[in-house]
């Protein structure tokens, strides 16, 4: 077989285990078990306290992976030991029970009501997000820690553009055709700057000469009004 196609091959007396992908599968009784399966060289090399990601990106990785060892492990004490040990790793990349701690709280309570959904229900999310998506408005930004946090964001999207105080909500006005805008949610897409990857492993020639980043310094209330001319520059493009 090792001739074939130059693959080498590795042949294993029959058992009742197997590594599969992210899950070892066994046979107990007749009925199938899995567990997490996780290969010796694994680092885990998550995100440090002070990585310059935006705050979902850190509590996304708790949640899901919560929820992927909740779906992958048979028993549930074997599920709470796997996340506990997800805990430890990430206390000794420096972060602390502190912050972390209700994190994996909201984490459990997220897990425990997908869980509960039927088949049926599952399937369903995907095409509702899908549906929901045609009355979402996207705001690209470039991350940069000191920027005004996303919730800071939403605040001006909710009070200036989505329902101004004496002005028809923003769900509720009409086109030039009559029909209602229906937008009704801000999503802040963040994009990150160039890295070290991006400036030294260039794949197309043209992009050789680009920077690593721009820093500009600008005051905070010249900021909010470049904000405020984005949020109105996207929405005058989705209601036209």
């Amino acid at each position: 077989m090792d001739k074939w196609h130059g693959l080498r091959w590795k042949c294993e007396p029959p058992s009742c285990s197997v590594e599969f992908m992210d899950m070892t599968i066994t046979i107990v009784d007749g009925q199938l078990e899995t567990t997490l399966f996780e290969n010796a060289m694994n680092l885990h090399l998550y995100l440090l306290p002070h990585s310059s990601h935006p705050r979902g990106v850190f509590t996304g990785l708790i949640f899901g992976q919560v929820l992927r060892i909740r779906r992958l492990c048979t028993h549930k004490r074997d599920a709470d030991k796997k996340i506990l040990e997800f805990f430890d790793i990430l206390l000794a990349r420096g972060h602390t029970q502190e912050n972390i701690g209700p994190l994996f709280d909201k984490a459990e309570v997220n897990a425990k009501a997908y869980m509960r959904l039927s088949n049926d229900e599952k399937e369903h999310l995907p095409k509702q997000k899908q549906d929901d998506a045609h009355n979402h408005i996207f705001l690209h930004l470039q991350f940069h820690p000191n920027d005004p946090q996303s919730r800071d964001i939403q605040s001006i999207w909710r009070e200036q553009v989505l329902q101004p105080e004496g002005e028809t909500p923003l769900p509720e006005m009409e086109n030039t055709d009559e029909v209602q805008v229906g937008l009704n949610k801000l999503v802040i897409a963040y994009s990150r700057p160039l890295n070290l990857k991006n400036r030294f492993s260039v794949r197309d020639i043209n992009e050789a000469g680009r920077v690593l980043c721009h820093s500009h310094v600008i005051d905070m209330s010249t900021w909010l009004e470049c904000l405020e001319a984005s949020l109105l520059g996207v929405l005058f493009s989705a209601v036209r």
